[in-house]
């Protein structure tokens, strides 16, 4: 054959062997790529570390590996996206997504749904004692001991700061109030210790479930969750309290005061904490006592009889303060009200009785006077549990309150005001003994009359206010 047919053969068999080639890479390149696309969707699809688990499988070994560990970093990141980095929960955009589902699944099949809100007591005293490497590490270690403590069916995260959130999934009112009560007392047995340090750390709770209405709402949920743990905060933290409706035909009003009411106060807390209580002294000089203003008189009393049942100096000093603000909650209440000279209508006798909250809201955010917070809150609590706001007695009504409620009532017996008569010293003290035991505590009441048989020295009107409910 010449050599030319020889190269057209070879030139041939060349061609066909390439075309042929090319033609199958085609074919399975195609089957490949059909393949790959698929693959790329499921990654796509991925919503969870549990969707990307499974290994990748690929004809080619290494693509399959390369697939296999994209689908591990995707799961990762997502993870990482879901986690609150501090205490491994999640985190706060998680659980609100949690929250969404269930709501919308109670909704949709008419089931119980329940939600906590946890607060650790006191986080920021032990930021300021021991450092935030300790306050990271407490965080840490309630984290621990709520995950421990959660039933399998709940969802925990952390909600931001020292707050978490449990989602209860077909759980009613009751059974929620059994699991958060005991999630509090898990905690309480735990005191945290570390390098040396031991703190005793214990939790506020709030709890909220399904309503009587058509369906759940997650913001109401989560107002609401956020009132009762205000309310167990309000009413000496360590504690488990679910979220009431307030209850205007209830002899003492228990609810707390409304979100706006709140707000309100805290905007008020915050602009006393920037000018101190110097400042706050000077804004209140111009009131009446009985319209929020600061009573010397009221401070001294209260002063004298503290140190006289042997309190500590710090502790006089904050009974001293408390007492000077112990009607600062009276700012946000209308003059017509305070000034009223005739009986109160049961709305305006609501927004009085809600003073002393305001004032704690106030006094909580107000840099060194926050420590009398629990004493104004208190003030008007009588010993035989009819007081307002949360009808405490007895040993359930914090000293320095009990201290303030004998100075402020023997004040504004001694004080001219717009809806009541004047009164002596002495009809006063007379006063005071009747009450001993009902409305005041009786040993301490036999303290004051002791210190001031004689009269009150230190500017004494001669002729003064009777006793009323109002102040």
């Amino acid at each position: 054959m010449p050599s030319g047919d020889v190269v057209a053969v070879v030139a041939a068999l060349a061609l066909g062997a390439v075309l042929g080639a090319l033609g199958f890479s085609l074919v399975v390149g195609g089957h490949r790529a059909s393949l790959l696309a698929e693959l790329a969707d499921r990654l796509a699809r991925a919503t969870d570390r549990d969707a990307v688990a499974a290994p990748i499988h690929y004809p080619d070994p290494r693509i399959s590996r390369s697939l296999t560990s994209l689908a591990a970093r995707i799961a990762s990141v997502e993870a990482m996206a879901m986690t609150d980095p501090l205490t491994r929960l999640t985190n706060r955009q998680a659980s609100l997504r949690t929250l969404t589902d269930e709501v919308a699944r109670a909704n949709r099949y008419e089931r119980a749904l329940s939600v906590v809100l946890i607060d650790i007591d006191h986080f920021k005293r032990v930021n300021d004692t021991h450092g935030h490497a300790v306050g990271d590490a407490v965080l840490r270690h309630v984290a621990d001991v709520l995950t421990r403590a959660v039933r399998s069916t709940d969802t925990l995260g952390r909600y931001g700061g020292e707050e978490f959130i449990v989602v209860m999934p077909e759980t009613d009112v009751d059974g929620g109030l059994a699991s958060a009560e005991n999630l509090r007392r898990e905690v309480a047995r735990a005191p945290f210790s570390e390098n040396g340090i031991t703190i005793d750390v214990t939790i506020s709770v709030g709890l909220t479930g399904r309503v009587a209405k058509p369906s759940l709402d997650v913001d109401e949920l989560l107002r609401r969750a956020d009132t009762a743990l205000y309310t167990a905060k309000a009413q000496g933290r360590d504690q488990v309290q679910p979220f009431r409706e307030p209850d205007d035909d209830a002899g003492i009003i228990r609810a707390t005061i409304d979100l706006g009411a709140r707000r309100r106060a805290q905007d008020i807390g915050r602009a006393a904490f920037a000018a101190s209580s110097r400042h706050l002294l000077a804004a209140l000089s111009e009131r009446q006592a009985w319209s929020g203003g600061a009573s010397r008189l009221i401070a001294d009393l209260a002063g004298d009889l503290a140190t006289a049942v042997g309190l500590p100096e710090g502790d006089v000093d904050r009974v001293r303060t408390a007492s000077l603000l112990h009607d600062l909650g009276k700012l946000a209440i209308p003059d017509e009200i305070l000034d009223k000279p005739a009986p109160l209508t049961p709305r305006e006798w609501r927004t009085i009785v809600e003073h002393p909250k305001i004032g704690q809201v106030v006094l909580e955010q107000a840099g060194a006077i926050r420590d009398a917070a629990s004493i104004v809150l208190h003030h008007h609590e009588w010993f035989d549990g009819r007081g307002y706001p949360y009808g405490l007695a007895g040993a359930e009504i914090p000293l320095g309150s009990r201290i303030v409620a004998i100075a402020d009532a023997y004040e504004a017996m001694i004080s001219n005001r717009p809806y009541k008569a004047a009164i002596s010293h002495a009809e006063a003290l007379a006063e005071l003994r009747r009450e001993a035991g009902s409305q005041f505590d009786p040993a301490l009441v036999n303290v004051f009359i002791d210190l001031y048989a004689k009269g009150v020295a230190r500017g004494t009107p001669s002729r003064v206010g009777a006793r009323s409910r109002r102040s």
